[in-house]
């Protein structure tokens, strides 16, 4: 079987904030984003190191959820030694998401807030679910999933790397065939809580590229910041 072809674009910025904790990379099938908390520097760092760390692990493999879980474990363990190494980074933490493809499926985890998309036919067929307060008040019929992007306890996540417990990665249960148009976007808080579900959709249907994908929902997301919001950052993928 032939494999597909990928294109990806990336936009990472700090918003209205002093420095960006955001990082994002891909490389040879795998697509890491993450979003660094902490402060003082230590957000920037715990977001790198498990970028560098997963795609260190799985760029070039294939699809495999043990694999993609132990390389979330190994960037836990990556945290850990920084903080050892330096009391300042001691309560760096980050979020992450994960897409990995061998050119024919494709296989994606998380931890925390920061979501994937999947879009087939222009349709939104899968997305991530927050390891987050709100999230858990959806799962208990208190709140509908559109009341998270502005919730007050939006941020309270209740899962994130550098903590001192095991990371639990939500992993989809098996890899996920590809199909010529589809479409993938991970992104961070900061991206998704001004870009609907819905306007990712129909801004897709106006995109023929990844670039031009994220510029129209870029221009969408600064229309509607506040002055001093949080870092945005976002991949796109799509799927020749």
């Amino acid at each position: 079987m032939s494999t597909l072809s990928f294109s990806t674009a990336i936009i990472s910025d700090a918003g209205g904030r002093d420095y960006n904790e955001d990082c994002c990379d891909h490389r040879d099938g795998c697509w890491v984003l993450a979003d660094g908390l902490g402060g003082h520097g230590g957000g920037e760092v715990a977001s790198r190191v498990a970028v560098e760390t997963v795609l260190g692990l799985l760029a070039g493999k294939a699809p495999a959820a043990p694999v993609l879980v132990q390389a979330v474990q190994e960037a836990n363990r990556a945290l850990h030694l920084k903080q050892r190494g330096n009391p300042a980074l001691e309560r760096m933490r980050t979020t992450l998401v994960i897409l990995t493809t061998d050119g024919t499926a494709a296989l994606w985890g998380h931890v925390g807030d920061s979501r994937l998309y999947h879009f087939r036919g222009g349709r939104l067929t899968a997305q991530t679910e927050d390891h987050s307060v709100p999230q858990a008040m959806v799962k208990a019929g208190e709140i509908r999933a559109a009341d998270i992007r502005h919730h007050e306890d939006r941020n309270r996540l209740l899962r994130t790397l550098g903590n001192d417990d095991e990371p639990r990665p939500t992993v989809v249960p098996g890899p996920v065939q590809l199909a010529v148009g589809d479409a993938f976007l991970l992104c961070t808080d900061g991206f998704w809580e001004y870009v609907t579900e819905t306007e990712m959709e129909i801004t897709l249907a106006k995109a023929t590229d990844p670039e031009t994908w994220l510029r129209i929902m870029t221009r969408r997301l600064l229309e509607r910041a506040e002055p001093g919001h949080d870092n945005y950052t976002a991949m796109a993928v799509m799927v020749g």
